[in-house]
């Protein structure tokens, strides 16, 4: 499959009960870049560092062909979440570092624009995710980390039926600081 193929191929949709998945679009500019730069200040304490660009048009595309590339070779899947009511960009699921042999794990990351945080939709997406890596991909483990502040995204994981695992000192490089985050894991057979 041609990379500009995959850019507009819409056969790998995810849904939730409130949210429905799709992996993002040329056309998906405009919503993403307004729902992030409204979002800034609510995303940054929670993500690397910003690049001067990354609102513009030209980081969007980069953006696109590098999902591209992971979802062709099946190391990754970036997914835009819209809200099914109206088909609004709420946010997003990275399902990335995709593993196979022995491990048959991958790691996932996951924001939302603050317009819409605390109302259910990133468990949702999260979920969908989930059963997206166990049912479809196949994997057995599922792995997230996050800051040991970040209490929202801590409780999002446990109720998704994610274990806290541990502690990662220097783990992530985060808003420009080397930062500790909290490891949480998730095996197939674990109760959602």
């Amino acid at each position: 499959m041609a990379v500009l193929d995959w850019i507009t191929e819409p056969s790998l949709v995810l849904e939730g009960e409130t949210v429905r998945l799709r992996p993002p679009r040329g056309a998906d500019y405009r919503a993403w870049a307004e729902l992030r730069a409204a979002s800034r200040d609510f995303l940054q304490p929670w993500e690397p560092t910003w690049p001067s660009d990354d609102l513009t048009r030209a980081a969007f595309r980069r953006r696109l062909s590098i999902y591209a590339r992971d979802h062709e070779l099946g190391h990754g899947y970036a997914l835009f979440a819209f809200r099914k009511e109206d088909e609004q960009l709420v946010g997003g699921v990275n399902l990335r570092d995709v593993r196979r042999g022995v491990a048959q794990m991958a790691c996932f990351g996951y924001w939302i624009g603050q317009p819409f945080a605390r109302r259910g939709y990133t468990g949702d997406a999260v979920r969908a995710v989930c059963d997206f890596g166990f049912q479809t991909l196949g994997l057995h483990r599922l792995e997230a980390a996050c800051l040991p502040e970040n209490d929202a995204s801590r409780n999002l994981l446990l109720r998704a039926g994610f274990e806290l695992e541990g502690r990662a000192r220097g783990y992530l490089k985060i808003n420009g600081v080397w930062r500790d985050h909290l490891l949480f894991g998730r095996v197939r057979d674990d109760p959602a």
